[in-house]
């Protein structure tokens, strides 16, 4: 008996560009939560429900943002300075 395979829609990947767009408009958005429909209305141009949603998912996983109930923020900090403090920190 031959097995069916079901074909999935493709997914659709972002681009870098839509990705630095993404990251560029959290970082101007500035300190505070921000919801996905207020980033959406925020992005230069529109970006597929989905693709935000894997673009999202890859800033959480590289810690640049940290998304909560109430929406998301950004955290990535790239100050050398705090890097070293908290490489050489003593944990507590």
């Amino acid at each position: 008996m031959p097995k069916i395979i079901h074909k999935e829609k493709p997914m659709h990947w972002p681009t870098l560009n839509t990705v630095i767009m993404v990251e560029r408009t959290l970082k101007e958005i500035g300190e505070g939560v921000v919801s996905v429909a207020e980033l959406k209305r925020n992005i230069p141009r529109q970006v597929n429900h989905n693709t935000l949603m894997i673009i999202l998912h890859y800033l959480e996983q590289s810690n640049k943002i940290f998304t909560s109930l109430k929406g998301i923020t950004w955290i990535h900090n790239p100050n050398p300075n705090l890097r070293k403090a908290i490489s050489e920190g003593l944990e507590i």
